[in-house]
């Protein structure tokens, strides 16, 4: 280190209270800078994870807690997302971060970032608040932005690790390799070292650039601009990436004295303030003062600035006064962090969407436009109408087309970084891309400004003063007056107006040169000066820099201090400081750049009138960051961009705009700030920042201020790029703009703009109707209709007809009726016949819904022949569709009209909306033939039906086609494989609905009709079909349809010979099943698990673990005997075919009881209590234990019903007397008891007609009669039973 040491001083106030976050660098005392440990604390060298958790609450606002419905709702959206994560990706990309998963169970995204510049902008973000929303608009649907109050309410608070993202923050600035370092202590290096290395204050910014010395980097001040080694352990970088950013795109020195003055957390100040000290002018222009004296502030006073300009009150003499010799309690402070010092400063920045009122007024106009005054409505239309159109349409191309009416849309800019080493050069570019075109100047066609109208061809002698008495007279007033304006301004407006004359620049050049020369002689000094300003700015012009510079300085030598024209002198300091930063030349007044920033940032309403004035703003905000001023530093950016606008280099704003919202976010100048950030946004396409930035600024400021409508439509088209809907169809409003809506129709309540007002309330009605809410829809359309009948008669027509058709739309055809009669009343004797036929046809359909059909058709027909007397082919159609759609209200067929309304939309020329209209009408037509019997034209109509839904692209028309045809080829006319196909079909549509609840449905049904083609193909693609429902249920939420899912994925894996993997689907359903706490799901899993096996050919005997250890204790525990009573009649029918007659025994035995003990009745649990006895005579009869065999197949016997019902029931008569008969003959040795029995089994077959059974019957019966038992044993008391039995009804 060569000996260096670090000299304690005092800690700097811009690390003192209210530093700024989320990054916190550590603060290290004065030791040798060899420590190790400082190095550690600013520079980690540990290994460290790159990826940043951030979590996320929804929060009431009101209760100040966590909203658990809606947490649970967006954790359940946030699931939803996990597998299918583009959305995501896309929201974390806008936010300048990457999405490395999604963990929805903790409410939580992991991220990463690769570079600084990443940091930066997520950071900045997250400050402003916009990451929080954007998970709004990500997280919630439709009914949560139509609750305003549950909007106003809610808020979704985002956290993340500070410490960790400021360590990944070092972590990738020591990877870019050149960062800029505060300070931490002062170095002085040794004697023998001087020159090597660079000595330093506590606090001193430096450029540093890494090396593979670990202890020294080589660096460079930016207060002195010399470059040399420095010890790394006094270096800590800058915690604010902006900082980083500034300084590396914006590079120059700020030459700031070693010594700081005071900055503290004193704010901006005005009024009168208190000399500390004395102070005797050292150069001209400034102010002399004793200590005590009172001065007053001209302008304002900045902390951080070295000089202010003040007025002597005592003397009444104006000039530069050093801030540090003033008590920075003395004067008046302005509100924390003010950066606007006149309603005209900040006016000034709602000048870029003020000139858009016009074209945005129209584009709400065009946006609220309904045809229904000239075009009919289709009966149950609105099935297909308020949905959404074809999401997967909008191509990325598509947003880049003009928007209607939007001469302001412009092509989106992109914006690039300038790089250090480029900086200089560019100005430079701009400068001579200035000058690059001849230069012309129109005359004014009409001029506010005094006229100079010199002519120069008089044939007189130039250097005669009489030829320029006229500009000196004008240009010597001694202060400034607003004449003088057009001088000073950015635009060089005086060439059009005072000198407009001058076609040629250079007569103009030689001309001033001349006057010049004159109000030297005549010792006019404000005429001097002022001419020498303009030829110094025509000089800038055309890029004469040291031209210019020669210009200036003699302009403020001239003006020897003077100040009462502040414009005047401000702007000529701050050229000249321009051109010596340009240059980088050194004046020999050390404080010319301090007092033009001082004139820049102090003095209001500044004017700029070159462009290289931004190189004094980079100087201002430089000296802002080093002294560590947040109010400087937002002074600084909010003069950055009154400049880069006026420039029109809107790509280079937003870095500043949206640092200048983060140092002053208060309300006054968060919505000036809101119409900026909206504005660039959108200019850059983001547009969940567009419309993030203006719905922040109403919700914090609700009760306050109204809404532009420029930012109305700029929200309202930047939510639909959120749909991904592209910009030709405008007829979707997204919900997320509601909020925006119902804040701007505020506004116009109080500024009474009906017309505009009434635009919104049909805005806001369209918005409720396209998501199903009709309720909200009538609000808003009742306070239309007000307004419309005070607007005009058009607009009340207009008005009443969407309310009577949001009537019928929410199924209130009454009230529709109450406004429509009065309103065909009304019209009675008027021409206005295609409105009659509009309100003739609404009443039609109101009257259908009423059920009143004869009348519904004479309205109709009225439509009808309206439209025919128009020639309006489409409503013509129209009405004839809707006579075709009345049930019974004449005998003709229905099918002739709807025949007749297919012909004719056939004719018409093909649009959108009249496609959807055919394809309604051709359902109904299909429907039709249906019900005739006629399946191939139904078929037909069906399909072409989808075809035109396919040729607009309108999903939810195909969606209702594909439903049709589905049921058309399930169950109508059966076709497995054209089923398939359009259930396929239809799953598209469900994914490009995003409908996922739908999607999961529908690969449920795709699985069972693919199993049911059963072949090894068939198979597999169910199984596939199965288990992407499954993670959709997953992801959703839907424990039990997941549960279902695991189960079928279980049995497709058995059907295809995958043993393996079935126990591991079918534990997984009923461990979910659990899981949920469902017991009766758990126990029909546990059921339909062993009914896998019992049905199946393989592994039979692990059914009854599924039974008896899962699905009994189950049963038993939720008291559902008639479930406990099946299991055990099929665990006994299992244990008989696998030979297991000791466990069937028990399990057959159990089941009898439950029978016995349970009353059962339904005639179901009665034919399961059979089954249990016969199962258990079957038992008996297999371990040899005939007695017990024979009572309980009587026992069975008894339980069928007294009369027989079917060839069933005869059948199983026949068979079990037969098997009674063989039992007592062979088994039991009773051949009069096996007789009867035979003979009760022959009755049965006879009645049953079965020729064959009875010849096996009476084959036994002669068998019996011929053995020797017949005639050696007694009648058996079996036989007693059989009459008993048989005498009670039954009847062969």
């Amino acid at each position: 280190m060569g000996g260096c040491f670090c000299i304690p001083g005092e800690r700097s106030p811009s690390w003192g209270q209210g530093r700024e976050g989320p990054f916190k660098c550590s603060t290290t005392s004065s030791q040798h800078i060899a420590s190790s440990e400082k190095e550690e604390r600013c520079f980690p060298h540990q290994k460290m994870t790159q990826d940043l958790t951030l979590s996320f609450s929804v929060k009431s606002r009101s209760r100040r807690c966590v909203n658990g419905s809606l947490q649970e709702a967006a954790r359940r959206r946030l699931w939803a997302l996990e597998n299918q994560d583009q959305d995501v990706r896309g929201l974390f990309k806008d936010l300048s971060a990457r999405l490395v998963s999604i963990q929805s169970q903790r409410a939580q995204f992991i991220i990463t970032f690769k570079t600084m510049e990443e940091i930066w902008k997520f950071s900045t973000y997250l400050k402003l608040g916009y990451v929080s929303t954007c998970l709004e608009y990500l997280l919630f649907d439709h009914k949560y932005w139509l609750n305003s109050r549950l909007v106003e309410d809610t808020e979704i608070q985002v956290s993340i690790d500070d410490n960790h993202l400021e360590n990944m923050y070092i972590s990738l600035l020591i990877q870019e390799g050149h960062f800029v370092c505060r300070t931490l202590c002062s170095v002085v290096p040794p004697v023998e070292k001087d020159g090597e290395y660079l000595t330093l204050c506590k606090n001193e910014l430096i450029s540093v650039k890494l090396s593979e010395d670990e202890v020294e980097w080589g660096g460079v001040s930016l207060v002195t601009g010399q470059r040399g080694l420095v010890p790394v352990s006094a270096l800590e970088p800058l915690p604010v990436p902006f900082h980083q950013w500034f300084l590396r795109n914006y590079p120059g020195s700020c030459g700031l004295f070693r010594k700081q003055d005071w900055t503290g957390s004193y704010q901006i100040g005005r009024g009168r303030c208190k000399a500390m000290m004395d102070y005797q002018q050292q150069r001209k222009g400034e102010l002399s003062f004793r200590q005590g004296e009172n001065l007053e502030i001209i302008g304002f006073v900045i902390p951080g600035l070295q000089w202010f300009v003040g007025k002597s009150v005592s003397s009444g003499e104006v000039g530069f006064v050093p801030t540090r010799n003033i008590d920075p309690g003395s004067y008046s402070p302005m509100s924390k962090n003010s950066v606007f010092f006149s309603d005209e400063e900040r006016s000034s920045l709602w000048t870029l969407g003020s000139d858009r009122k016009a074209e945005c007024v129209t584009f709400l106009h065009m946006l609220s436009h309904t045809d229904i005054t000239s075009v009919y409505r289709l009966s149950g239309f609105e099935s297909i109408q308020n949905l959404p159109n074809d999401l997967s349409a909008s191509q990325p191309e598509g947003f880049k087309e003009a928007r209607p009416g939007g001469s302001w849309e412009e092509t989106q800019v992109m914006g690039s970084r300038r790089s250090s080493s480029s900086v200089d050069s560019s100005m430079e570019d701009e400068l001579l891309s200035a000058t690059s075109d001849s230069y012309h100047l129109p005359e004014p066609d009409d001029l506010d400004d005094p006229e100079l109208f010199m002519d120069l061809n008089t044939g007189g002698d130039e250097e005669e003063a009489e030829n320029f008495t006229s500009i000196l007279t004008f240009l010597d007033q001694k202060g400034y007056t607003d004449n003088f304006k057009n001088l000073y301004d950015f635009s060089f407006s005086f060439l059009t107006s005072s000198f407009y004359n001058f076609t040629e620049e250079d007569e103009l050049v030689v001309y001033l040169e001349a006057s010049r020369k004159w109000a030297k002689r005549r010792h006019m000094t404000w005429a001097h000066a002022r001419l020498c300003f303009l030829l110094g700015r025509l000089s800038i012009r055309k890029v004469k820099l040291s031209q210019a510079r020669v210009y200036f300085e003699e302009a403020i030598h001239i003006l020897d201090g003077a100040f009462e024209d502040l414009f005047l002198v401000a702007a000529l300091y701050v050229n000249l400081a321009a051109i010596y930063l340009k240059q980088r030349l050194k004046h020999e007044d050390s404080t010319l750049l301090e007092k033009a920033g001082a004139l820049l940032a102090c003095l209001p309403d500044h004017e700029f009138s070159a462009k290289n004035e931004l190189d004094v703003v980079a100087y201002v905000l430089r000296q802002g960051i080093v002294v560590g001023s947040r109010p400087l530093e937002a002074r600084a950016c909010f003069l950055a961009i009154r400049l880069l606008l006026s420039l029109g280099r809107h790509e280079e704003v937003l870095p500043f705009a949206e640092r200048l919202q983060i140092l002053s976010g208060h309300p006054p100048v968060s919505d000036a700030m809101a119409a900026i950030l909206s504005f660039l946004y959108d200019k850059k396409y983001l547009p969940y920042f567009a419309v993030a930035s203006v719905q922040r600024w109403c919700s914090q400021n609700a009760q306050r201020i109204s809404i532009p409508i420029w930012q109305v439509s700029l929200v309202l088209q930047n939510t639909t790029k959120l749909l991904g809907i592209p910009s030709s169809s405008w007829d979707e409003v997204s919900a997320v703009a509601c909020p925006t809506l119902k804040q701007a129709l505020a506004g116009c309540e109080e500024q009474t703009d009906r017309s505009t007002q009434r635009a919104l309330y049909l805005i806001l009605s369209k918005l409720y109707l396209q998501h199903r809410s009709p309720t909200g829809a009538i609000y808003y359309l009742s306070q239309a209709l007000v307004l419309g009948k005070l607007l005009s008669e058009q607009e009340a027509f207009e008005s009443s007809l969407c309310l009577a058709w949001a009537y019928l739309l929410a199924s209130q055809a009454k009230k529709a009726l109450d406004i429509l009669e009065p309103l065909l009343f009304s019209l009675k004797g008027t021409q206005c016949g295609i409105q009659k036929g509009v309100v003739h046809n609404l009443l039609g359909l109101a009257l259908q819904d009423e059920g009143q059909m004869s009348r519904a058709a004479k309205s109709y027909l009225q439509a009808l022949n309206r439209a025919q007397e128009a020639g309006n082919m489409r409503n013509q159609a129209v009405a004839m569709a809707n006579l075709g759609n009345i049930k019974s209200w004449t005998q003709q067929p229905d099918r002739d009209y709807l025949l007749q309304a297919v012909r004719l939309y056939s004719e018409l020329e093909a649009s959108k909306e009249t496609d959807v209209e055919l394809v309604q009408v051709l359902l109904w037509l299909a429907q039709d033939m249906v019900a005739g019997h006629q399946l191939t034209h139904s078929r037909f109509c069906y399909e072409m039906a989808l075809l035109f839904g396919l040729r607009n692209r309108h999903l939810k028309s195909q969606l209702q086609v594909t439903k049709s045809l589905c049921h058309f080829y399930s169950s109508v006319s059966p076709n497995p494989e054209a089923c398939i196909t359009y259930h396929e079909h239809w799953l598209a549509l469900a994914q490009q609905l995003r409908d996922r609840e739908m999607e999961g449905r529908l690969l449920e049904s795709l699985g069972q009709l693919y199993r049911n083609l059963n072949t090894a193909r068939s198979l597999r693609r169910s199984l596939t079909c199965i288990k992407e429902s499954l993670r959709i249920f997953i992801d959703l939420g839907e424990r039990d349809k997941a549960a279902e899912a695991w189960l079928g994925a279980g049995r497709l894996h058995y059907l295809i010979q995958e043993d393996e993997l079935v126990e591991l689907y079918l534990q997984a359903a009923i461990q979910t099943a659990l899981t949920s706490e469902e017991l009766s799901l758990a126990l029909k899993l546990h059921e339909e698990a062993g009914d896998l096996f019992f049905n199946g050919t393989r592994h039979r005997h692990r059914a009854v673990e599924y039974y008896r250890v899962g699905a009994v204790p189950l049963a038993r525990r939720m008291k559902a005997l008639r479930t406990e009573l099946r299991i055990f009649n099929k665990l006994t029918e299992l244990q008989i075919s696998l030979q297991g007659y000791e466990n069937a025994l028990e399990f057959a035995t159990l089941a009898a009881r439950l029978s016995v003990v349970t009353v059962f009745p339904f005639l179901g649990d009665q034919k399961q209590k059979l089954v249990a006895f016969h199962r258990l005579a079957t038992v008996y009869y297999s371990l040899n234990m005939y007695e017990m065999a024979e009572d309980c197949y009587l026992k069975t016997l008894s339980l069928c019903p007294p009369c027989m019902q079917s060839p069933k029931e005869a059948l199983y008569y026949a068979k079990v007397y037969y098997r009674l008969g063989q039992l007592t003959f062979y088994q039991l040795k009773d051949a009069h008891d096996a007789t009867e029995y035979f003979l009760l089994a022959l009755a049965a077959a006879v009645l049953l007609g079965d020729e064959e059974l009875q010849d096996t019957i009476r084959s036994r019966l002669d068998n019996v009669f011929r053995s020797p038992l017949w005639h050696s044993s007694p009648s058996g008391c079996s036989s007693e039973r059989a009459r008993w039995l048989s005498s009670g009804g039954l009847t062969f």
